[in-house]
């Protein structure tokens, strides 16, 4: 019986309209129930999913999509080279939150890198053909031109991490700055007196409110920022070994380190050991992002988590917001939905 009901009348798939016939509906209202629109009543709904069930019906999904003027597909663009992507957590672990969540829509996800002249000019031809319905953009510095493309073509978009204070696109961060107060009041609690940071690129805005909230959490305290304690990295653990070279060449006497990211801090604690520096014992080590990385160093390393994954999660949920939001772009510009999440202290053993 079953097997028979799979078929339509012409012996081919199950129409539309055969559901319909099947429920004793209208053709419209299949179509309302089967796009989860709220205006049908809860008897119309039980009837239309039986007849789908029975008839063993399968939406046209490319075909409603065109009809609706829809890929369903979102790109998440990554304007870095792919080996940064892969050497970070950070990115994975976004990538995990964004999948997890889509996993539960029918919308398929690209990948996109974008880390040069020659990638972004391809992307932008991409992008104005529409050929996605938004766009996640991950690890932004403030003079990537893609912000700027997307709000003109008016492709819905939403960026992980502002690129400052008035982002005008919907936005998605973590608390940078009191996560950075948070890591400098542990390391002053411990006794600490000579405490030094890496900053990441300074171009990133998270970045720049990590080390606001350094020198904030050191003149709440009374003391004196001294500039010799602070060194630029670029979130790199080779940039991160840089910076602490120059951070001992500076300060010898330095008892601490704040390092704006957890990779950087794996690069930190290679100059630290080659110095003949002991952790903690010596010098305290505190990272930024709580990934896998701080959990396996030796000793394992402090660090502030930021929810990554939940991160990547709260993106999915305001692009497709975005996506469903008719009014034009102007208007939706009007109402900046900007998500900051909390982040937390880690305390391990390097500090």
């Amino acid at each position: 019986m079953a097997a028979h009901a799979a078929r339509g009348r012409s012996g081919g798939r199950p129409t539309l309209e055969e559901v319909a016939a099947r429920a004793g509906v209208g053709r419209g209202t299949v179509s309302r129930v089967i796009n989860g629109s709220p205006r049908v009543s809860a008897a119309t709904r039980t009837a239309v999913e039986a007849a789908v069930a029975e008839l063993g019906y399968v939406p046209n999904t490319a075909a409603r999509a065109l009809a609706a003027n829809r890929t369903d597909a979102i790109a998440l663009v990554v304007p870095e080279p792919e080996t940064r992507f892969f050497a970070e957590p950070y990115f994975s672990d976004v990538l995990r939150g964004v999948g997890a969540q889509l996993s539960e829509t029918e919308m398929q996800l690209l990948l996109i890198f974008a880390g040069n002249d020659q990638r972004r000019q391809r992307l932008a031809q991409y992008l104005a053909a529409h050929r996605v319905d938004g766009v996640l953009l991950v690890s932004v510095h403030a003079d990537d031109p893609l912000p700027d493309l997307l709000a003109q073509l008016e492709i819905p978009a939403v960026i992980s991490g502002r690129r400052s204070a008035e982002e005008a696109l919907p936005s998605v961060d973590s608390d940078n700055f009191a996560g950075a107060c948070s890591a400098m009041r542990h390391l002053m609690a411990r006794g600490r007196t000579a405490i030094a940071t890496i900053t990441g690129r300074l171009d990133v805005y998270g970045a720049q409110r990590r080390l606001d909230g350094y020198r904030a959490a050191l003149e709440d305290a009374g003391r004196t920022v001294d500039e010799r304690l602070i060194a630029q990295g670029d979130f790199t653990e080779e940039g991160g070994r840089r910076a602490m070279r120059e951070l001992l060449a500076a300060r010898p006497d330095l008892d601490a380190v704040f390092a704006g990211s957890d990779v950087m801090a794996a690069g930190a604690r290679q100059a630290l050991r080659e110095a003949g520096r002991r952790i903690p014992d010596d010098v305290a080590l505190v990272g930024f992002d709580d990934s896998a990385i701080a959990r396996h160093m030796d000793p394992p390393l402090t660090s502030v988590r930021q929810p990554i994954e939940e991160m990547g999660r709260a993106m999915i949920d305001l692009l497709l917001a975005e996506i469903a939001d008719s009014r034009p772009a102007a208007a939706r510009r009007l109402e900046r939905r900007q998500l900051v999440l909390p982040t937390e202290l880690v305390e391990r053993d390097s500090s």
